[in-house]
């Protein structure tokens, strides 16, 4: 995956919002956007007319920065969505949900979706007992992942093992003094707390 090499909070700058990509800091007085809510660039405080299109296209860009995915992983999870059962957008959004670098980071495990995409490459976690270093996997009900054991006296894990658990979303569960988590059921729309207009990135693809 090709991997960008600027400055992360221009990407929020550029989408217009949030979009959480360096952890902790987003949520301080130090996030550059709370200081610069403007796209970059020379240009970047004057208005522009968007067009349906071009709000299609930022929809769809800013979903691919939060979740880390180029387009053609991305196009794929709209395909595979668009031959599930259900709505097509709640689909997609329940497939990037459920990639492993994600999971790790809902859990509260990594402080980011980088750091936990990072993590999961390192071969820092067992899926029901097997090394898996993709972070693109697609975890599944009664999944239960742990970290190797060879790594829980990494002092990275044993922060972890002091902290209390984090507020996570209803379908997954962590225990951080065993350093094990579990799947507990497929992620709802409702439990995706990021404001994403994911039906504008269907009609973008429908067409």
């Amino acid at each position: 995956m090709a991997t960008y090499r600027e400055a992360k909070c221009r990407l929020c700058r550029r989408e217009g919002g949030k979009l959480f990509l360096k952890g902790d800091k987003c949520y301080t007085g130090k996030c550059p956007f709370e200081k610069r809510p403007m796209a970059p660039g020379q240009h970047g405080a004057a208005r522009k007319k968007v067009s349906e299109y071009g709000q299609q296209l930022r929809e769809k860009q800013k979903v691919k920065r939060i979740y880390g995915v180029q387009e053609g992983q991305f196009r794929s999870y709209y395909e595979q969505a668009d031959r599930m059962k259900g709505i097509t957008g709640e689909n997609m959004l329940s497939l990037l949900e459920r990639r492993l670098d994600n999971v790790i980071f809902r859990m509260g495990v990594g402080a980011s979706r980088a750091q936990s995409r990072q993590l999961v490459s390192h071969g820092h976690f067992l899926v029901n007992g097997k090394k898996v270093n993709i972070p693109s996997y697609i975890v599944k009900v009664g999944d239960v992942i742990t970290v190797k054991e060879s790594k829980t006296s990494n002092k990275y894990f044993e922060d972890i093992k002091s902290m209390k658990a984090a507020n996570m979303p209803k379908w997954v569960e962590f225990d951080p003094t065993k350093l094990e988590g579990k799947i507990l059921s497929l992620p709802a729309r409702d439990d995706i707390d990021s404001q994403i207009a994911e039906h504008m990135i269907v009609e973008l693809y429908s067409k």
